[in-house]
């Protein structure tokens, strides 16, 4: 066994079924025979090679998250055995029947789900974590305007934030969206497409505008995003889509002493990943293994139909996450 069906970028950009090799485990590496692979946007900016500043250890095999079973462990490895089921964050490499993952970015899968659930927990909630409670310093009793509340992304962020006792408004792009949304907790629901959600987001809060603010949108959204914002607020960005050069009133965030950060996880460090990730299985695992947090996939293509996979993502039908069913 030294080759396997991965997924990787053709010359003419399209997604490509091919035979590849299968690397024995580093020192401090797992193989994991891979059952399922989240998909994220991240896999659709490399395929597109529009990703920031892709890390030169990146795989050009595609995918950030997997689920599966551990094949074989490294000479270092001491807390995880063959067999072992798991799911893990991944510098890339999971649209793959194996893979090779870090041994301190390996879960083990919440009691009672199955390998189409896990796969799309860690790099989804791993940024939630990171940039919501890690840098924004998101607490109870605030209020969280998440923007994207209907992607993989957003469905987490909302369950985690209103578990914690945060009051939640979250813009979606149709009513549909709107009403998953609130079944998954959030206060509100804001129809982008219908309605401005800045003169909604302040009329909800009275004038005062919100905590903080969760952004992937990037540059449209970047006046609005301030202007809703209360005195000391913190604004996150975790992406750019629409356009990554914003335009800011600098005494705006002086005078209101306003935070704004962002973060990409993928370049954070082994270590620091390693950190995310046991917070992570100390505060949220025990969440989902009770039900109160749940995942939410929206459709499961096989590994041959990644292309149908990006293609459903980039088209924006997806409530939740889109998940590869590699076995």
């Amino acid at each position: 066994m030294n080759k396997c069906h991965a997924i990787t970028v053709s010359s003419d950009g399209s997604l490509c079924l091919v035979r590849h090799s299968i690397s024995a485990p580093g020192e401090n590496e797992v193989l994991i025979r891979v059952y399922a692979a989240g998909v994220n946007r991240g896999d659709i900016k490399q395929k597109y090679g529009d990703y920031p500043s892709l890390p030169e250890s990146a795989s050009a095999v595609l995918g950030l998250e997997v689920s599966g079973v551990i094949e074989e462990v490294g000479s270092h490895v001491s807390q995880w055995q063959r067999g072992d089921r798991v799911c893990a964050l991944l510098m890339g490499g999971g649209y793959a029947e194996y893979c090779l993952a870090q041994a301190t970015h390996c879960l083990p899968i919440p009691e009672g789900f199955g390998f189409i659930e896990a796969a799309g927990l860690p790099e989804t909630f791993s940024t939630v974590w990171q940039t919501l409670i890690l840098q924004a310093r998101l607490r109870r009793g605030e209020s969280l305007l998440l923007h994207g509340g209907a992607s993989g992304i957003g469905v987490a962020a909302i369950q985690i934030a209103s578990r914690m006792g945060v009051t939640v408004l979250a813009s979606a792009g149709s009513e549909r969206k709107c009403r998953a949304c609130i079944d998954l907790g959030a206060r509100h629901a804001i129809n982008y497409r219908q309605d401005d959600f800045e003169s909604i987001v302040m009329e909800l809060t009275n004038g005062k505008g919100v905590d903080v603010v969760l952004d992937m949108v990037g540059a449209p959204y970047a006046r609005k995003n301030v202007n809703v914002m209360a005195d000391q607020a913190r604004l996150v960005y975790v992406a750019g889509d629409s356009g990554g050069t914003v335009d800011f009133n600098v005494r705006d965030i002086m005078l209101r002493r306003l935070t704004i950060t962002g973060s990409t996880l993928r370049h954070r460090s082994i270590s620091e990943k390693r950190e995310i990730l046991r917070e992570l299985q100390n505060a949220i695992w025990p969440q989902l293994e009770s039900g109160s947090i749940k995942p939410v996939i929206d459709k499961v293509f096989s590994l041959e139909q990644a292309q149908q996979a990006h293609d459903y993502l980039e088209q924006g039908k997806a409530i939740g996450k889109v998940v590869l069913g590699v076995r």
